[in-house]
């Protein structure tokens, strides 16, 4: 039998809505507690990515942007390619070096890439592409992929099909009033990818899911920047309330999350463009 839950009476106002670079720039101080609860990516999105490029990750050259604390470095690392990560945020890059020393980052962004033209086989952005301007990042990926390199796009998303998923995405939803962040972490589509048209994207969605203790879910909950942002009693506020919601659907203290990986893919022309002579 398990405990009625009473609504949360929290009536302490949502402070105002953070703008896109406060919740871009707000990972920094919470680096350490994202590289130990976020999830990472399955094996069968790598696989995809050999698939839909037609090549190995094993020597191809690989810029992984915004890259964080490394959790999808790591897996295209291990599957050996000749990788390097680019960081804008110091309290990331920091933990990236702790987590994978030998490595390569470089400090900068997807829309000014400090790297050399046609220098890249494939542009990774994993949970990242969003921080962009797309207006100006997708002529920088260009700028930076050989001919017949592909930019792939992907984000670890909440599977709504899932019950109880889908009541704490609607808890979490009011708990930001005005902010429909359900909805927000699914706004992923080709076009407003690209919008300047230049590239042709192909879709695949992949599930999978990870045991964790309680504990590590909420805390992985609590590393997204709506909460990193938000006050700390009304985080704390919340984040009590929603164990409590979440220990009556697992008494054990294990919760699985079933994510849906949602990948976009474009690639490059395998000639350069013609420039028209004099």
């Amino acid at each position: 039998m398990t405990t009625p839950l009473t609504p949360d009476d929290s009536t302490t106002p949502p402070p105002a809505k953070a703008t896109h670079t406060a919740r871009a720039h707000s990972f920094n101080a919470a680096a350490a507690q994202y590289a130990a609860n976020r999830p990472s990516y399955p094996p069968a999105l790598f696989d995809a990515l050999e698939e839909l490029t037609g090549r190995p990750l094993k020597g191809s050259r690989v810029v992984d942007v915004g890259a964080g604390t490394g959790l999808a470095t790591a897996r295209l690392h291990e599957r050996g390619a000749d990788v390097i990560a680019v960081e804008p945020g110091a309290g990331m890059a920091a933990e990236f070096h702790r987590s994978l020393p030998g490595v390569p980052v470089v400090r900068g962004n997807g829309n000014a890439l400090p790297l050399a033209g046609h220098s890249a086989d494939l542009l990774t952005y994993a949970q990242a592409w969003h921080w962009t301007d797309p207006a100006r990042a997708v002529p920088e990926a260009l700028r930076v992929l050989r001919p017949g390199g592909a930019l792939a796009l992907w984000w670890n998303t909440d599977a709504l099909d899932v019950p109880w998923i889908a009541e704490s995405a609607r808890r979490v939803d009011r708990h930001f009033a005005g902010q429909n962040l359900s909805a927000e972490k699914r706004d992923i589509d080709a076009r407003l990818a690209d919008p300047t048209g230049s590239l042709t994207f192909v879709q695949r969605e992949i599930r999978w899911s990870r045991r964790v203790p309680l504990d590590t879910h909420l805390a992985n909950l609590g590393s997204h920047s709506v909460f990193l942002t938000d006050t700390e009693e009304r985080a704390a506020a919340f984040l009590a309330q929603e164990r409590r919601h979440l220990l009556g659907v697992f008494p054990d203290g294990v919760v699985e999350e079933t994510y849906d990986v949602h990948l976009l893919l474009g690639t490059t022309p395998t000639q350069p463009p013609h420039l028209p002579t004099a």
